[in-house]
């Protein structure tokens, strides 16, 4: 019975765990996209030049 307990406890770890890592590389995904965005439509300065493309 604890062998059965434990191997369902690892695939339901493991399952959480790979669900968890697809969800975190599509939100990378989708900053990564901003950002590229965002550093291709940064605005200008008054002066004409390219204003910094972070906002840190």
């Amino acid at each position: 019975m604890v062998p059965i307990l434990l191997v369902l406890l690892l695939a339901l770890i493991l399952f959480g765990a790979g669900f968890a890592v697809k969800v975190l590389w599509y939100i990378a995904l989708a900053v990564l996209v901003l950002w590229l965005l965002g550093f291709l439509l940064r605005g200008t300065t008054a002066a004409g030049g390219r204003g910094r493309w972070y906002r840190w």
